[in-house]
């Protein structure tokens, strides 16, 4: 910790301050990692979680509903930021056809080299693959329309940062969904109404949440830009 000293007066006029002129202090404030060590096996083995996630998240009923609550059309431009092995990525790119992008946005490359080849297999084009970081999305501001994200968001160790990069990126009127954990456990740090608030504290107003399956939950979110 920085040896910073403030006395109780000073503090408190400090505070007050960096809520006027920073009113996402959450974001501003946020130094330390939330989940640190949480992504570190995702490092180390990339290539056995790309198997196992190629063989997830493919039940007709619920990519049904997930397309449902991004209302994805011709000529949108989507953010799958957590892509993994692109499950999601490859759903939503024909559904943005002909001129809409899919953004695949991870921290680790093996996993968005995975999605690039296979999308080649495939035939498909209009995926674009992004780097991201521990603190951002690293997408460009206002450049799309819809932001998912699945299985991910108790992984962003920083999520007030990351969540300030997904409001930047979307659009006027862009959408968030969510899906992930609705439980505290021993490996999620927050359940959906920690979760739904934090994301709420970044800017982003709820449409509507609920079950998504026995362990996650669905929320809808928009922004006012």
């Amino acid at each position: 910790m920085r040896n910073y000293i403030f006395s109780p007066t000073r503090k408190s006029v400090f505070l007050i301050l960096a809520c006027l002129f920073f009113p996402n202090i959450s974001a501003w404030a946020q130094n330390e990692s939330l989940a640190p060590g949480i992504n570190e096996r995702f490092r180390q083995q990339p290539g056995l979680f790309i198997k196992q996630f190629d063989f997830t998240n493919r039940d007709p009923d619920q990519q049904k509903e997930i397309l449902d609550a991004c209302g994805l059309k011709p000529g949108m431009d989507v953010a799958d930021i957590g892509a993994g092995s692109g499950v999601h990525v490859r759903l939503f790119a024909e559904k943005v056809l002909p001129a809409g992008k899919v953004y695949a946005v991870d921290i680790l490359q093996e996993f968005l080299d995975h999605i690039d080849t296979t999308c080649k297999e495939k035939g498909i084009k209009n995926v674009l693959c992004v780097l991201g970081s521990d603190t951002s999305c690293n997408l460009e501001p206002s450049s799309v329309d819809v932001v998912f994200t699945c299985d991910t968001y108790h992984h962003f160790e920083y999520p007030f940062k990351m969540m300030a990069s997904i409001r930047e990126a979307l659009r006027p009127n862009g959408k968030f969904v969510i899906i992930d954990f609705k439980d505290k456990s021993s490996h999620v740090r927050a359940d959906s109404k920690t979760v739904i608030e934090e994301i709420s504290k970044s800017g982003f107003n709820l449409i509507e949440s609920g079950d998504f399956s026995q362990m996650f939950f669905l929320a809808r979110f928009t922004v006012d830009k």
